[in-house]
């Protein structure tokens, strides 16, 4: 399909959805670099079928993989009970897993409905963890695959760092866009404008800085989310001593200084952290906010904290009635430094 530069998906009546809009499919990237769970990879690729088998449920997953991971990575989805007639494999080989931050950004036409790719720039959340080359061929080959419009823009952006409510309200973090590492060429107003070209926002509302440990340098998806359009759901720190304490604190202030188009306050549920936690000595940046809405379900990464899973798991049920409250083990793939939201990206219906 044709890359489109000239005219930006705005101008032409597209804009990005709310996670909890009605869904076609999620797409993933399979795990197979091992350096990004150092000493712990074993377990991942069995606790992502499980994630596999979560979503298919509800709708289609479809999974980037090299088709020499094809035969055993359907073995373990097929044995974590997933419905494979909704699973489909294609050989687009990722150089990691992260598809929320390398796949495609999707828009849709507020009038016709039609769905379409908006193509950023992937440099490895700052040229972190190179290479990334076949990250990047993920949305053009996903646009080719779809048979969609192609928006490409020369911006650094990830997925994670940004949240919407469907609406024209876009979240975001200072530490991220505004980091270095990404865009040095372009100020806050630039990157605002884009954020209102390409995915159809109308206001910006930045929350500051992210939680400790968090090596995408602040991504929104382990602070703050859109649960409806006028509410968010951001984590909390409740322990005084604890470095995020003050960081999140800080992010609540902002919450409740901002207003609805309407000029009314948002409406806010907290949710708390999970203890911390460590893997040979690091910090891992587990957030309950890292959850991730389909059609009809919400799951929840859980740590192996009974009392504070359910309590979030609770909570959000609150946030999303008429939707089931999944919660799933992400204790090893936290490690990854990412996890349910990290790894995935909902395709509109």
């Amino acid at each position: 399909m044709a890359v489109l530069k000239t005219m930006t998906p705005a101008a032409l009546g597209f804009r990005m959805p709310a996670e909890w809009a009605p869904q076609a499919a999620v797409w993933l990237s399979w795990p197979h670099n091992r350096a990004t769970w150092p000493g712990q990879f074993r377990p991942v690729p069995y606790d992502y079928a499980k994630f596999v088998a979560a979503i298919s449920r509800f709708e289609s997953v479809r999974i980037n993989a090299a088709v020499a991971l094809h035969p055993r990575a359907k073995r373990l989805c097929a044995a974590a009970g997933a419905d494979m007639t909704k699973v489909a494999f294609y050989n687009y080989p990722t150089n990691d897993a992260w598809c929320r931050d390398h796949g495609p950004i999707f828009v849709k036409h507020t009038q016709t409905g039609e769905v379409a790719i908006t193509d950023w720039r992937h440099n490895a959340w700052g040229d972190k963890y190179p290479p990334y080359d076949l990250d990047n061929l993920i949305p053009p080959r996903i646009a080719r695959r779809l048979r969609v419009k192609r928006f490409e823009n020369d911006m650094v952006l990830e997925g994670g760092s940004i949240d919407v409510n469907g609406e024209g309200l876009l979240l975001t973090s200072e530490q991220c866009l505004l980091h270095k590492n990404r865009n040095p060429h372009l100020s806050r107003a630039q990157i605002e404008q884009t954020l209102r070209d390409w995915l159809g926002a109308k206001e910006i509302l930045w929350v500051g800085e992210g939680i400790i440990g968090d090596d995408t340098d602040g991504h929104i998806d382990d602070i703050t989310r859109f649960y409806k359009p006028d509410g968010f759901v951001s984590v909390v720190e409740p322990n005084t001593r604890d470095p995020n304490h003050k960081i999140l604190e800080k992010v609540l202030e902002r919450l409740r200084s901002f207003r609805t188009p309407v000029g009314k306050k948002f409406d806010i549920v907290t949710l708390p952290m999970p203890k911390p936690f460590a893997f040979q000595g690091q910090r891992v940046p587990a957030s309950y906010a890292n959850f991730l809405i389909i059609n009809g379900a919400v799951l929840v990464p859980t740590f192996r904290q009974k009392k504070r899973d359910a309590e979030v798991c609770e909570i959000l049920g609150g946030c999303f009635p008429g939707r089931e409250i999944i919660p799933l083990d992400c204790y090893n793939l936290i490690w990854g430094l990412g996890t349910l939201h990290c790894l995935s990206q909902q395709q509109p219906a």
